[in-house]
């Protein structure tokens, strides 16, 4: 028996040990870039600007890395739609959120997937596959509602836990399309001095909240109503 269950105490403290550190190492990324700003939004807004016809372009793949680096989404959006307008800003923002959905989830996949199965256990981590082949794609759209999350931060929890690059791109498309036109209205309201751009945007991003504290409250009534029925089948069985 403890010959059996030795070899074992390693590995789980090695697969602790590498999720901490991609942990820490988030944090220390998260606190340098949304809280300390080391990268200046301002100056990177004026080197896109420089780029001329090709700046959308520029905007999508230089927006993509700075958000998966924790750059605060809003700002990027917003700066998407001071230089671009409501409409290119918009589908700009959406092209450089579904750019950092996928470089997060390809990190998160790499630095972590091996280390949660292996501290889920086989039998946990292919229930979780099997849970991710069928809801995945609505767990990514339901997260960008939610008010308060960090995008970035959640993809590569997504990735660390396998949920597929295709579902990681399309649910990032459809759950932010609604955060995306809202932000960037708001920078191109700036812009334009567009007063009922402003207010349009305001009114979509309360609705989204809305619906996004809804999605959530019923998801976690669903996530209650399925447990408890397991647990209730599980207790004759002890007896």
């Amino acid at each position: 028996m403890t010959d059996n269950a030795s070899p074992a105490q390693p590995s789980r403290r090695s697969h602790i040990l590498r999720l901490g550190v991609f942990a820490g190492f988030l944090a220390v990324l998260f606190y340098l870039v949304a809280v300390a700003r080391v990268i200046d939004v301002d100056a990177v807004r004026g080197v896109i600007s420089a780029a001329g016809p090709a700046a959308p372009l520029v905007y999508v793949v230089v927006s993509a890395a700075l958000g998966a680096v924790f750059v605060p989404g809003p700002l990027l959006a917003a700066a998407s739609g001071f230089l671009f307008g409501p409409v290119i800003g918009t589908f700009a923002t959406l092209g450089a959120t579904v750019g950092t959905a996928t470089i997060t989830s390809l990190v998160g996949r790499r630095a972590g997937r091996e280390s949660a199965r292996g501290l889920l256990g086989a039998d946990r981590a292919d229930r979780l596959d099997a849970q991710i082949a069928r809801r995945g794609l609505w767990a990514v759209v339901g997260q960008r509602f939610v008010p308060g999350i960090s995008d970035a931060l959640a993809s590569y929890v997504f990735g660390a836990f396998g949920v597929p690059l295709w579902q990681m791109a399309v649910g990032a498309f459809i759950g932010s399309a609604p955060r995306a036109f809202v932000y960037t209205a708001l920078g191109a309201s700036i812009g334009e001095f567009s007063a009922p751009l402003a207010y349009t945007a305001i009114g979509v991003w309360c609705v989204t909240a809305v619906i996004g504290a809804f999605a959530a409250h019923r998801g976690w009534r669903a996530w209650r109503g399925h447990r408890t029925p397991e647990t209730d089948t599980r207790a004759p069985k002890s007896e």
